[in-house]
């Protein structure tokens, strides 16, 4: 029992050894094979044109609270508006999105002639292969790398600047701020009302009382009614911006629509809500139907006003860190990483070619195995005679 594990040592002292024999009788295989590779894949590599990478680093449009916040808080039913055009969660993901986008592509492919460029037939490809060579990324620093591959350093630093100016240019299309957002939503109001406006006018023109008669005479009791209807409106606005992004039961949701029930309650007891006790002439009714259009417009004119402020203010402001400038040094091919790779796979490859080269040469000399690489090299060659 004791010799067994000295002669399993000698077996495996034996085949160690016996590959130590294999590798010293093929070394010169082993060593020049695989520097000759590697030769020659260096000089691939100096046929191949050099590629170049210009970087441009820039700070997207940062989201603010807006001073305008503060005075629509003290606006009671106007407060709301703004939580629709809430923030974004993470805006950068969206800047990137955005200089991703075949907008901004199209526009490079138009202004580069990438397609007669790439020799291409279809924008879709050249889209492609100007999104192949470019990488844009964001780091947690909120600033947005944007790299451009081409084989002339001029065009890449050209190119990689164009992102930037394209992206102004989507930019001042879209409204993506909160205060960009208010903007447009009190724009789209203004421009409502002041056409409801102008009917309401009208319509006591017809009766044949003019605005200035209107103002020199007021009525205190139908100005209060029509003040109150406008707050009714508006907090329908905010209630169902409100239902956009929150559910029936959130606080925020119960909480206007007690405000709303409260605002149509006093309305109920002023009495305005009874056609019957309008003037013959109907000169109350309208007169109060334009003062509620007056004062949304009023209300409208003056959030819209300082939702420009600022917008103004915030802006879509793209600020430019690092310049793209044409680079001076080359980044691809790396030759030397290429030659290295290719050298060492070539090695690994030639010694495993040399051990199944002298595996197959012992099995062929025992007739058992004989005939099982016999069989094999049977099988390949009708493998290789099919492909033919």
């Amino acid at each position: 029992m004791p010799s067994e594990p000295n002669s399993e040592e000698s077996n495996d002292e034996i085949s160690l050894l016996d590959l130590g024999v294999v590798v010293a009788e093929n070394i010169r295989l082993l060593v020049f094979g695989p520097l000759l590779a590697g030769l020659i894949a260096l000089g691939i590599c100096f046929l191949i044109p050099p590629t170049y990478t210009a970087r441009t680093t820039f700070l997207p449009p940062q989201q603010q609270q807006s001073a305008t916040m503060t005075a629509l808080s003290q606006l009671g039913a106007l407060s709301g508006i703004a939580a629709s055009a809430a923030g974004l969660k993470n805006p950068t993901d969206q800047y990137v999105a955005l200089i991703k986008s075949a907008a901004v592509g199209d526009r490079l492919v138009d202004r580069f002639k990438l397609m007669e460029l790439y020799a291409v037939r279809f924008r879709e490809d050249a889209r492609r292969i100007l999104a192949k060579n470019s990488v844009i990324s964001s780091g947690k620093d909120g600033l947005i790398l944007v790299e451009v591959d081409d084989y002339s350093p001029q065009r890449a630093a050209e190119m990689a600047g164009a992102y930037v100016i394209e992206l102004r240019a989507l930019l001042s299309n879209l409204a993506l701020t909160e205060a960009q957002n208010r903007r447009v939503f009190f724009e789209k109001q203004l421009e409502q009302t002041k056409t409801r406006l102008t009917e309401a006018e009208m319509a006591l023109g017809s009766i044949g009382v003019s605005a200035s008669a209107i103002r020199a005479d007021p009525k205190a009791s139908v100005e209060v009614v029509a003040r109150i209807q406008a707050q009714i409106t508006m907090q329908e606005v905010r209630l169902s911006s409100m239902r956009g992004y929150l559910s029936d039961s959130a606080p925020e949701v119960r909480q206007a629509q007690t405000e709303l029930a409260a605002l149509r309650a006093q309305l109920t007891r002023s009495g305005a809500a009874d056609p019957s006790k309008s003037s013959a002439g109907g000169y109350i009714e309208k007169y109060r139907d334009f003062k509620y259009q007056e004062t949304l417009f009023e209300l409208f004119a003056r959030q819209f006003e300082l939702a420009k402020v600022d917008e103004a203010r915030e802006g879509a402001v793209i600020q430019v860190v690092d310049h793209a400038l044409p680079p001076e040094r080359k980044s691809k091919p790396k030759r030397g990483l290429i030659a290295v790779l290719v050298t060492l796979a070539s090695a690994v490859m030639l010694l495993l070619w040399v051990f199944i080269s002298k595996a197959l040469a012992v099995s062929a000399r025992q007739p058992e195995d004989a005939t099982k690489v016999a069989i094999m090299r049977s099988g390949f060659r009708r493998l290789f005679l099919l492909r033919n």
